[in-house]
């Protein structure tokens, strides 16, 4: 999946398939993980948002299947 560089200290990149509704977040620590089922309006509010690690942590974490993809 082709993920977009973003600007925050925890988060390097992003990533969203529409077909599956799959977000893949790429983590400055070197992790990258798959959110599934996420609704598309979820990844462009994501991509606005001013503080990616604070939408994240509100709008993603812990609401979404996760799995570790590296």
């Amino acid at each position: 999946m082709d993920r977009t560089r973003v600007s925050s200290t925890n988060i390097r990149s992003i990533g969203y398939d529409e077909g599956s509704q799959t977000l893949e977040v790429e983590f400055t620590s070197g992790g990258i993980y798959d959110y599934a089922a996420v609704p598309q309006n979820v990844y462009q509010r994501f991509m606005a948002a001013p503080s990616k690690g604070r939408f994240f942590d509100s709008s993603v974490k812990d609401k979404y299947r996760t799995v570790k993809v590296r």
